[in-house]
């Protein structure tokens, strides 16, 4: 893929502050126009091949690489509190506000599978360039994680279930709800201090990967590949969203007047 979109700066750029800025600019609220979303997936695939390349050499697992990236990342993922998500959500709360913020997640993540199907169906066609496609897979795996890391935080806030620590605490804490797909325990302050353990590490590398499996079963000629990459990550983004409510429904049950009810498509 040409490079037509990169800056001279970006030569002395830092690579993972570059993948952050990128991931935050993807996973951000609002939508972004679909060449522009192209352009910035583009951006983050040439910055994590650079990246992957590097820890090929140092002899680093592609799994365990991938997971010290998304941590890396994690921070940088924009958490919108309880009153900024209702004044972004048109004054919705509760489970109104919930059932937005979980389609809104389920066409960010479609959408971003459409994407990276329709490059992925593209390199599968041009057989010289079939070696790029996994790079990126794996940036649209990071987003889609991303996201995803992103609507269970703020699923949080809308339950009630507070988290805290620092940012970077509370952020390594979602990841590590999102790589059990599970709500964060308020009553459990372990789930904050010990969330970068060993256990933590290999359940988000092994979850990583599995959405990279995924991904790379959406290969194949033409648009077949966009149109399963989409289909693929709004179910399970889907999924995600009715287990942490559930969840988050038993830690801490919403107000009385809020009667819980499943997600509507």
């Amino acid at each position: 893929m040409a490079s037509t979109d990169r800056h001279p700066e970006d030569e002395n750029a830092d690579p993972g502050q570059e993948v952050g800025e990128l991931v935050g600019r993807l996973s951000a609220p609002g939508e972004l126009e679909p060449g522009e979303r192209r352009r910035l997936l583009g951006r983050l695939t040439r910055a994590l091949s650079e990246g992957a390349a590097k820890a090929g050499k140092s002899g680093v697992g592609r799994g365990r690489w991938l997971a010290d990236v998304f941590l890396n990342i994690a921070p940088r993922i924009p958490i919108r509190d309880l009153h900024t998500l209702s004044q972004h959500h048109h004054g919705l709360t509760g489970e109104e506000l919930a059932d937005d913020l979980v389609r809104n997640a389920m066409k960010a993540t479609m959408t971003v599978g459409a994407i990276g199907g329709a490059l992925a169906a593209a390199e599968f066609a041009a057989p010289p360039l079939l070696l790029s496609a996994p790079a990126q897979l794996v940036a649209e795996t990071i987003v889609v994680a991303a996201i995803e890391v992103k609507l269970l935080a703020e699923l949080h806030e809308v339950y009630g279930v507070h988290v805290e620590g620092t940012g970077t605490q509370r952020a390594v804490a979602f990841t590590a709800a999102w790589a059990r797909q599970r709500g964060i325990d308020p009553l459990a302050p372990a789930s904050v201090t010990l969330a970068l353990g060993a256990a933590t590490k290999t359940a988000l590398r092994n979850r990583l990967m599995r959405v990279l499996g995924r991904h790379l079963t959406t290969l194949g000629p033409f648009l077949t590949g966009a149109v399963a990459g989409g289909t693929l990550n709004r179910m399970a983004t889907k999924k995600l969203g009715a287990a942490i409510r559930n969840d988050l429904r038993i830690k801490s049950p919403l107000p009385p007047g809020e009667t819980p009810r499943p997600l509507t498509p």
